[in-house]
């Protein structure tokens, strides 16, 4: 859909003021929040110039961190803002979570379960499908690569060793740590995940690529099953 001619529209503002332009111009520092959103949005409505629009959605939320932490479900509650906008904002505030976990020239170590989980947290804990992942270490226990094994469904997912340690062996990963989401917000370890945990720490072994520890993440907190005792030893 083409921006309107509206009083404030894009179009209206001469085109060295336009946010595209500016940002090629000066770079995207020199923007404000709504006008990058503007940019990602693309377009309005009939009735709501994209600019409009995104400070509307700036406004709402209060503020980029709230924003950025806002669901698909509440972004459609704002006029003008369908699932698939809604959703163009959800994957480029992920992205920006992701980078900044991954500075540039500082390497994240896992020193305690506690650590995994705010490594990971934001991703699994109000995930809907059921995620398994690893995550790979060097030899100082620092993180190399977090890797999405599997996806499943809303009650189980299905790993195979195979998916877990071809990423551990081509990034030639010293130990490597497990983590997957219980959607339905109970910690409890099951039967099938400890059985699991016993099969992978057994490959392990075999490849030279041990299992430091396996947990399970929730919106209620997380749970470490080295910790628990019994399954590793």
């Amino acid at each position: 859909m083409s921006e309107i001619q509206h009083p404030y529209s894009v179009l209206s503002l001469p085109e060295e003021e336009r946010p595209r332009e500016r940002l090629l111009k000066n770079g995207p520092e020199t923007l404000s929040a709504a006008e990058l959103i503007a940019i990602i949005l693309g377009s309005g409505t009939k009735t709501t110039p994209v600019l409009q629009l995104a400070q509307t959605i700036v406004a709402h939320f209060g503020g980029l961190a709230q924003l950025a932490q806002a669901t698909v479900q509440e972004l459609c509650q704002i006029k003008g803002i369908g699932s698939a906008k809604a959703i163009q904002l959800k994957a480029v505030f992920g992205l920006g979570l992701r980078l900044s976990k991954q500075t540039a020239g500082v390497k994240y170590k896992i020193e305690h379960p506690v650590h995994v989980y705010h490594l990971v947290k934001d991703q699994l804990q109000t995930e809907k499908r059921e995620f398994f992942i690893a995550i790979l270490q060097d030899a100082k226990g620092c993180v190399i690569e977090q890797h999405i094994v599997s996806i499943g469904s809303l009650t189980q997912v299905s790993v195979h060793p195979r998916e877990v340690f071809y990423p551990a062996i081509r990034h030639k990963a010293a130990s490597l740590i497990l983590v997957h989401n219980h959607p339905s917000g109970d910690l409890t370890p099951s039967k099938k995940d400890c059985e699991l945990t016993r099969q992978l720490i057994q490959v392990g072994l075999i490849v030279g690529i041990p299992v430091n520890d396996h947990l399970i993440i929730s919106e209620r907190g997380y749970v470490s099953l080295r910790e628990q005792g019994g399954i590793f030893v």
